[in-house]
Order: C-alpha cells, then sequence, then structure tokens
C-alpha cells in the first residue's frame, strides 16, 4: 500500500493549523490582516532553506529513536536525547543545547541530528554544519564576487533557532579560526540560542584545539560534554533490507 504523501506546512495553500487559506494570513471581516499561527513555521523553515544547510536527507529518512542503531545505544543517553526533542520548543527557548563526543561510529552525529530533525518538524529555523564546511562558507564572502556578505553569512548563524555544528575540532587550528568560532558562539550564548555539538575529541582536547573561551561559553550553553564509547556501529550494523528483497 502506497502511503499518501504528507504534505508541509509550507506548502501553498495549506495551513497545517487549518485556519488561514494557506497564505499565512487571517482576514477579518474589515479585511484586516492578522498573522495565522503557522506563518512563523513558515518563515522558520524559509530561512533554514535559504541557508542551505538543512538536514542531509540520509538523516531525515532513516533516524529514529526507534531503530537500531539509535535502539540499542546507551540508555540513559538515548533517553536524555529523546526527553530534549519531546521538549523541543521549551529547550530551544531557554537557549539549551546538547555537546556530544566520541570516537569515530558511536552515534553522537546520529543523535544530534535527531534532535535538529525534531527542531525542524516544530518548525523552528536550523542551521546543519560541519565545521570545516562552515569555515569554508565564511572565507568564500571575502571574495569580490561573493553572492552573500560575511555579515550577512554571520547574522543568519547567529539568528538560527538551532546552530548544529558536527565535527568541532576538525578543522585546522589558526588563530582566524579561533576568532570566528569565538565570536559565532559568543554571539550566541549572549542572545540565549542554542547549539548542537559533536566532536571527536574530549573536553581538555578540544579547549587545547578552539580555545579556552569558546569552551567555555559551550559549556555554558550545553552543560557537560555527553560521552558515546564503544566500537564504531557503522561496523556492526547493516539497515534491514526491504521487503521485497528479503522474501
Amino acid at each position: 500500500m502506497v502511503e499518501p504523501k504528507r504534505r508541509d506546512s509550507t506548502e501553498e495553500g495549506f495551513c497545517p493549523l487549518g485556519t488561514c487559506d494557506g497564505s499565512g494570513w487571517l482576514l477579518d471581516e474589515q479585511n484586516s490582516a492578522t498573522e495565522c499561527g503557522c506563518r512563523q513555521t513558515r518563515v522558520n523553515k524559509a530561512r533554514t532553506r535559504n541557508m542551505g544547510t538543512g538536514i542531509p536527507r540520509r538523516f531525515m529518512r532513516d533516524a529514529s529513536f526507534d531503530r537500531n542503531p539509535v535502539r540499542d545505544m546507551n540508555p540513559v543517553i538515548r533517553r536524555d536525547a529523546q526527553r530534549f526533542c519531546r521538549e523541543i520548543d521549551a529547550n530551544l527557548d531557554a537557549g539549551r543545547g546538547r555537546w556530544f563526543f566520541g570516537d569515530i561510529g558511536t552515534g553522537k552525529t546520529l543523535l544530534a541530528m535527531l534532535i535538529s530533525k525534531a527542531a525542524l518538524e516544530a518548525g523552528r529555523s536550523v542551521a546543519v554544519y560541519s565545521v570545516p564546511r562552515l569555515l569554508a562558507e565564511i572565507k568564500e564572502t571575502y571574495d569580490t564576487d561573493s553572492e552573500r556578505s560575511y555579515m550577512d553569512l554571520f547574522d543568519r548563524l547567529c539568528s538560527v533557532d538551532l546552530l548544529h555544528l558536527d565535527d568541532l575540532g576538525a578543522e585546522k587550528r589558526t588563530e582566524w579560526v579561533l576568532e570566528q568560532l569565538y565570536s559565532i558562539i559568543n554571539e550566541r550564548w549572549q542572545d540565549e540560542r542554542s547549539v548542537i555539538v559533536t566532536t571527536n575529541l574530549p573536553h581538555d582536547e578540544l579547549r587545547d584545539q578552539i580555545g579556552a573561551r569558546t569552551v567555555s561559553r559551550l559549556m555554558e550553553i550545553c552543560g557537560e560534554p555527553i560521552p558515546l564509547m564503544g566500537g564504531d556501529l557503522r561496523m556492526t550494523y547493516r539497515p534491514p533490507q526491504d521487503d521485497s528483497a528479503a522474501a
């Protein structure tokens, strides 16, 4: 049986609340317009699309707390991430985040993507970056023919509801890198905006890599780093075959 296509709340002519005509506005008898509750969701999703940094298709399609390898992770850590997702609006409104660290393949990116996915599904704006890619995009703004200015990119990075930084510490350490990372994290800390971080480095090594000031700000946003230990889940887990292949 083919499931009907799920309509997105940003589709023209569709209001997820059932209160407007899909435009995001309500007209009264005097033709005065007021915002529908769905409008902010549309604005946030458009902001995420314009950043060009949404959640990768693999994670949007496959990541779930109810499926392996997430289901077999440390239950304390898994339940904490689930609770964070259930309370996503309150967490983002309070500027709370999470910081996952562990070896390659331990599931830290999966858990972080599940949180970003929950935020996106709640209608919040999300920007997902690997740190090397983020730094490359910042450098591109220095080109005279760049379509985006540095301040435009900086403002977007600092204003989205959730900034997801993957592979923090994988970048080459330079004074310029330290300055960029601190500027972004500090601005988000000042504005009480959430950050999700994944890294292969424990606290002390990350501090040496990105600077004590930046790590201090991350601690205030995210709390203590959450360790994910064990072998590479990508080597021990294989997705199940679909029904036709398994038959």
